[in-house]
């Protein structure tokens, strides 16, 4: 871990076409989080979802009256991680924990269980094949107390939307309007605030529908269109926001390729010089060559 800790983006990838490959990576994910309407990606915006009795709705909205900074959101996480992440990880958690930050603190801002199992599939999708599960969690944790939120909340939301979804066909998740239900609730209620207009689409909120749709099995193209439909929801942002997130899916997937490819290279380099290290000091005992002698205090 500690040699993988200590590696930077630029030495990994050599050849020309892999830097011009990992510089549109990592461009891309830069703009992909940023607080621009014309940027593509993953920008955080306010959601919205009023009080409910529904054990799922949770009203969150932001009544903090000194707001801290993002310098100390970002201090609060480096305190409550403490230790090396991989540039690789390290460079997107910080551009999302700084746009997740400009949301969490404005003056609108409610959490919202949709919203909320986006995220959770998006960081889970960015930190798979982490080296350690135990410190990818314990990232996690760091990361949603830093924003003064409820680690455990986002993944029991995430969790429970899941396994409703699991239970679902296509025609049942567009049944939501007539059903009774804590998800349905929420469905509901997204439906009636965004009818309103005083709804708040987000890229996140994007992620959580379209995670909704793969786990009950309806990713027909027209299932998409009936649920935003009946969510009152723009299709057309639907879908951009998903093609980026799919791209940035593929790209991760091409950059972890190149560091994995990195690590296994530096890892057999140490391993042929521990070989020939061994051979020497073989070779110098088979002739017998004098071997240091440990020095005693004293002498």
């Amino acid at each position: 871990m500690a040699a993988l800790t200590s590696v930077s983006l630029s030495t990994i990838v050599h050849s020309s076409s892999q830097r011009r490959a990992f510089a549109s990576w990592t461009s891309s994910l830069a703009s992909a989080t940023g607080s621009s309407p014309i940027r593509a990606g993953f920008a955080c915006h306010c959601m919205g979802i009023k009080a409910s009795t529904s054990r799922m709705v949770v009203n969150c909205m932001s009544s903090i009256t000194d707001l801290p900074t993002v310098a100390e959101t970002k201090l609060d996480f480096l305190k409550a991680y403490k230790r090396p992440i991989p540039s690789i990880y390290n460079t997107v958690l910080q551009e999302l924990i700084v746009q997740q930050h400009l949301m969490r603190y404005k003056r609108t801002y409610q959490y919202d269980p949709v919203f909320a199992l986006g995220f959770v599939t998006v960081y889970d999708q960015l930190m798979e094949g982490y080296p350690s599960d135990e410190d990818r969690d314990a990232i996690f944790q760091a990361y949603i107390k830093a924003l003064k939120e409820e680690p455990e909340q986002y993944r029991i939301d995430a969790k429970n939307l899941e396994e409703w979804a699991r239970a679902q066909t296509a025609s049942s998740l567009l049944d939501f309007p007539s059903k009774e239900g804590e998800v349905e609730g929420i469905l509901k209620n997204i439906a009636e605030r965004s009818a309103r207009g005083n709804f708040s689409y987000s890229r996140f909120f994007a992620v959580g529908l379209f995670r909704l749709l793969e786990l009950s099995n309806a990713t027909e193209p027209t299932v998409l269109e009936k649920l935003c439909a009946a969510l009152n929801i723009n299709k057309r942002s639907v879908d951009r926001d998903l093609d980026v997130y799919r791209n940035l899916l593929s790209k991760l997937v091409q950059a972890k390729e190149l560091l994995k490819e990195y690590v296994d290279r530096e890892k057999k380099k140490r391993e042929e010089r521990t070989e020939s290290q061994k051979a020497n000091e073989t070779v110098k005992s088979c002739l017998g060559e004098p071997q240091p002698q440990p020095q005693y205090v004293g002498q």
